[in-house]
């Protein structure tokens, strides 16, 4: 049913899809950016549905109860417990490494400006999770310019974090979100 949902609001908003996604990929974190407005969710989840590609979100796991917890389940969210089991807090950073070595197949969407508004350096957290779960990262965007959603380059975790940062905000500098004065220079 999400398929043909997705399919109609896609094609009513007059966008297309786009995937450049490396076979045989069963876990990797996938970068949402330019993230600059609160229709990127209903963009991308529509893209992703269509793309068979059961991407997730982190939600903290107090908000997955009663009916909230089936809507939030059905867009892709995945709760955080940060509670370690010797019952120290652990970091977020620490949280979403421990779902991917619990899991065989992990698709984590993460949105490393931390918020729509402009924001001219990155938060390093899903590069972290990639390097600590030895998965690849995945770009995703939403290019409103054009009207495409897709899956751009795949980096891996590697050598110099800042370096390998620069290189892939290079890949989403000419991509323009819906507020292309928020997105990244």
């Amino acid at each position: 049913m999400f398929y043909y949902l997705s399919k109609l609001i896609l094609w009513l908003g007059g966008w297309k899809v786009s995937a450049k996604i490396p076979e045989h990929t069963k876990k990797a974190v996938m970068i949402a950016a330019p993230h600059t407005s609160n229709w990127d969710l209903v963009w991308a989840r529509a893209a992703f549905y269509i793309l068979k590609i059961p991407v997730r979100y982190t939600v903290k796991k107090e908000l997955l109860v009663g009916p909230l917890k089936w809507i939030l389940n059905g867009f892709g969210a995945i709760g955080i417990d940060r509670t370690h089991k010797k019952g120290k807090k652990q970091s977020m950073t620490e949280a979403m490494i421990q779902l991917f070595d619990e899991r065989d197949e992990l698709v984590i969407l993460v949105t490393p400006e931390g918020t729509r508004s402009y924001q001219p350096e990155w938060k390093s957290g899903f590069y972290r999770i990639a390097e600590g779960a030895g998965v690849p990262i995945l770009c995703g965007y939403l290019d409103y310019e054009n009207k495409i959603a897709g899956i751009g380059p795949s980096f891996e975790a590697k050598g110099d974090m800042m370096e390998n940062i620069e290189k892939i905000k290079d890949f989403y500098r000419p991509i323009k979100g819906k507020f292309p004065a928020n997105g990244i220079r």
